[in-house]
């Protein structure tokens, strides 16, 4: 199985993903329902392709490593071990956001999503931001 295209998939589906937040957040501003939920349910799917698509690649590739050096190296790990935690967290919050959600819970789901929301957009950003970091501004030219 070639693998190789895995990560530029995971970056893609990573920008789809915050862009849909985005786009969800638009959404509910204007009170438009049906188009939130339905903004942030493709946003739940691109997240969870993400996922299976990392793990995949991480199971049959293992980790590639950084090549920056100089005062990128603290930038970027500080970036990933921010992202890597923040990834683990956003779990739980977006399946307790969207089962609020779709409870209809709305107090506690507008509650929850002002915390979810954020971190979200931040994991999806600096997971393509990752991977900019590794395959293309720092990458090895031996890959």
């Amino acid at each position: 199985m070639n693998l190789s295209i895995l990560p530029s998939l995971n970056a893609a589906l990573n920008t789809a993903s915050a862009l849909l937040l985005i786009l969800g957040y638009i959404f509910i501003r204007q009170r438009a329902l049906t188009a939130h939920t339905m903004a942030m349910m493709a946003a739940c799917g691109t997240s969870t392709l993400f996922l299976i698509s990392y793990l995949t690649y991480h199971y049959y590739h293992g980790s590639e490593h950084f090549q920056g050096q100089g005062w990128i190296r603290p930038v970027y790990f500080t970036i990933l071990i921010t992202h890597t935690i923040l990834a683990v967290v956003i779990v739980p919050l977006a399946i307790t956001t969207v089962i609020r959600g779709f409870r209809s819970q709305f107090p506690k789901h507008m509650k929850i999503a002002r915390i979810t929301l954020p971190i979200w957009l931040y994991v999806s950003v600096t997971g393509v931001v990752i991977y900019w970091m590794l395959y293309h501004a720092y990458a090895n030219p031996s890959h």
